[in-house]
């Protein structure tokens, strides 16, 4: 044998030595008398667990139901037929300039009286001011101007009724502030 094999050998029985004195302990022999007493004693009844329930599976009928988690719909109206009350926009009429931008993003900037005639001056998206009169078009509501007043203008606007017909509705635009440049 080598010198690495014989100290190997030696640790080793060291090794097994120590643990064989360990399970000489006194308090081990107690302890086998402990678990023999145990052992001896009578053991108690484990009650029989109670017979397990039969499972019958529910099948799901609302499937093709609203769900109860979604708000409801809304129930579908009656049909509404439109009531034709003579009003509908001139679809064959030419567009006038000032129609192809919403009310909104026009803003009337002045008046002109030009030999007994007023005009309003609007300023388009664009930025051009442009001349307008009684009886002309603008907005995307089919807007006619009906009058030219020193601060506003009225005008009467076509629009649908919801109900597939359509409705007058007036409309007016008032002279805008002037804008101050500068500080």
């Amino acid at each position: 044998m080598s010198l690495m094999n014989r100290r190997e050998c030696v640790i080793g029985s060291a090794l097994l030595l120590t643990m064989l004195v360990g399970c000489g302990d006194p308090q081990l022999s107690a302890l086998e008398g402990e678990l023999e007493s145990l052992r001896g004693r009578p053991s108690g009844q484990v009650q029989e667990l109670p017979p397990q329930p039969v499972y019958h599976p529910v099948t799901y009928d609302m499937a093709d139901a609203r769900s109860p988690f979604q708000s409801r719909l809304p129930e579908p109206e009656e049909e509404l037929t439109a009531v034709d009350n003579g009003v509908r926009p001139d679809l064959d009429r030419a567009r006038e300039p000032l129609e192809a931008w919403p009310m909104e993003q026009l803003s009337m900037v002045g008046t002109l009286d030009v030999d007994g005639t007023r005009s309003a001056l609007i300023l388009t998206p664009a930025q051009e001011v442009q001349r307008v009169r009684v009886g002309n078009h603008m907005g995307s509501n089919f807007g006619r101007i009906v009058r030219i007043g020193d601060t506003q203008l009225d005008m009467i606007e076509i629009v649908p009724n919801g109900q597939g017909g359509w409705i007058e509705r007036t409309r007016a635009m008032a002279l805008a502030e002037p804008v101050q440049k500068g500080g």
